[in-house]
């Protein structure tokens, strides 16, 4: 089992984790409150979330559920998270932390959440390799990111707003990423996955298109 990763500077976002923290209740009133439950429901035992936010998915969280270490960067969003504790249904610890340096030792969690982040993570794989390294064999992710788009119109817009203003608005949000290709790559056994528009009504946007599923840890790794 290996040990926790040293812990790392904090990464503040001051604008926006107070935008974020304005919007996220009126996300979950357009449909990402019933997102977020589908994608939890599935879990048990142990979990992992990385870059828990302002704390949204903690009341989602099933009875299935013993623990939940939330991991969150930015110091806003944290200490909010920390408040969405209080009252989860489930036991919540939030600690600072990066995807790319989880302060868990290896193989201690059941299963793993990442929501609406790999598209900010500058480094996916490496990401993805500290999924696995604290995920124990067979483990499960779930998942639910943003995609690249399946029209070739809205991947042109999708990719002119990822090199101009998107990311400075969304927090380093790129939308035109591939959540199952890098999942797949990791060596992560993919075993559903939905893809579906958030939100579901009005004109797409280049956040629009979504992917959310389950992947498996592969024992043998």
């Amino acid at each position: 089992m290996t040990s926790p990763r040293p812990p790392v500077a904090d990464r503040p976002r001051p604008v926006f984790s107070r935008f974020y923290a304005a919007i996220s209740g009126r996300m979950d009133d357009e449909g990402l409150a019933a997102l977020r439950t589908e994608l939890l429901a599935p879990l048990s035992g142990a979990v992992v979330e990385i870059g828990a936010g302002n704390g949204r998915n903690f009341a989602r969280y099933p009875a299935t559920v013993t623990h939940v270490t939330a991991v969150e960067p930015e110091p806003r969003l944290r200490a909010l998270a920390a408040e969405a504790a209080t009252t989860a249904p489930v036991a919540v610890t939030v600690v600072p932390g990066t995807a790319t340096a989880l302060p868990l030792a290896g193989a201690c969690c059941d299963a793993a959440v990442v929501c609406l982040v790999m598209c900010s993570l500058p480094d996916r794989p490496a990401a993805l390799a500290e999924v696995t390294r604290v995920l124990r064999p067979g483990g499960m992710l779930a998942f639910l990111e943003h995609t690249r788009a399946g029209t070739p119109v809205l991947r042109a817009v999708q990719r002119l707003a990822d090199a101009t203003v998107w990311p400075l608005l969304t927090g380093g949000c790129h939308t035109a990423t591939d959540p199952l290709g890098d999942i797949t790559a990791a060596g992560f056994a993919v075993t559903t996955a939905r893809r579906l528009r958030f939100p579901g009504s009005g004109p797409p946007q280049p956040a629009s298109p979504h992917v959310l599923g389950l992947a498996r840890r592969p024992v043998g790794r």
